[in-house]
C-alpha cells in the first residue's frame, strides 16, 4: 500500500522509501504487541500486524486535498473510531454475520481492482509505451503465489508473497525494469522521526477513514 499510495500522489524516490520503512516498522512493533500482551493492548496471540489495502482509496484522496500531514493527522484521529468499535463487537455477532462481512470485503475488493490493474501495468508512467511486459510479469508473480500457497509444505505457504516477491525482482531485473542508480545516495537505514511531515486534520477524510477503520473492524470479527 505505501508504494501505490506514493505513486498515486507521485512522491519521490526518498519520501516513498521513508514511507515503506516506516510502514514496516511500524507493522513489527504493534506485531509486538499483540503477541506480547501489555496490559489491555494486544490479544496474546500471533496477529501479524500490517498495512491494509482497504484504505488506499481515501488515502490517497486526503493526499490529493491536502499531502502527507493530512492523511497521517486524519489516519491518527479515525483510529479512534477502531479501538472504540472493538469494545462492542462481541455485542453485535448476531447482526454482523459472515455474510455480511463476507459482502463488505467483497465491495472493498472490487473498489480496488483499478488501483491493482493500473499497478499490474507498470503504473502511471507505464501506460503511454503500450507494453505488456509488466502484465506479463504481474501474472507471473500472481502464478508463484498461487503456486507456493497451494503447496503442501506450510512454510512454503506462509512464505508464498515473498517468495513472489523476490523471484519476480530478480526476473524483473534481468528485463531491465529495476533500477537502483536512484538509491545510491541513500543511507543504509531509515530512522523513524514523529511528525516528520507535519499533522493536519480534515473532517471529511477522518469520516471517510473512520467508516474504513470501521468495516475492517467488522471485517476482522466476522
Amino acid at each position: 500500500p505505501p508504494l501505490i499510495i506514493a505513486g498515486a500522489l507521485k512522491l519521490d524516490a526518498e519520501t516513498t522509501g521513508y514511507l515503506v520503512s516506516m510502514a514496516l516498522f511500524a507493522s513489527g512493533i504493534s506485531t509486538f504487541i499483540q503477541c506480547r500482551r501489555f496490559g489491555g493492548l494486544g490479544t496474546g496471540l500471533l496477529c501479524i500486524q500490517g498495512t491494509s489495502f482497504s484504505f488506499i482509496g481515501p488515502i490517497i484522496s486526503a493526499g490529493m486535498l491536502g499531502g502527507l500531514p493530512l492523511i497521517f493527522g486524519s489516519c491518527m484521529a479515525a483510529s479512534s473510531v477502531e479501538m472504540l468499535i472493538s469494545r462492542v463487537l462481541k455485542y453485535t455477532k448476531k447482526i454482523i454475520t459472515p455474510l455480511i462481512s463476507g459482502i463488505v470485503v467483497t465491495l472493498i475488493g472490487m473498489s480496488l481492482i483499478k488501483v491493482g490493474i493500473t499497478a499490474c501495468g507498470g503504473g502511471a508512467t507505464a501506460q503511454a509505451d503500450g507494453s505488456f511486459r509488466h502484465v506479463g510479469l504481474a501474472a507471473a508473480v500472481l502464478l508463484l503465489i498461487i503456486a507456493f500457497n497451494r503447496s503442501s509444505n506450510r512454510y512454503l505457504r506462509m512464505s508464498s508473497i515473498v517468495i513472489g516477491l523476490v523471484i519476480g525482482y530478480i526476473e524483473a531485473w534481468f528485463m531491465g525494469i529495476i533500477d537502483f542508480s536512484s538509491i545510491q545516495s541513500y543511507g543504509g537505514f531509515n530512522l523513524p522521526m514523529p511528525f516528520r511531515y507535519g499533522l493536519d486534520f480534515d473532517l471529511s477524510t477522518i469520516i471517510a477513514l473512520g467508516l474504513i477503520f470501521m468495516i475492517t473492524a467488522i471485517e476482522a470479527y466476522g
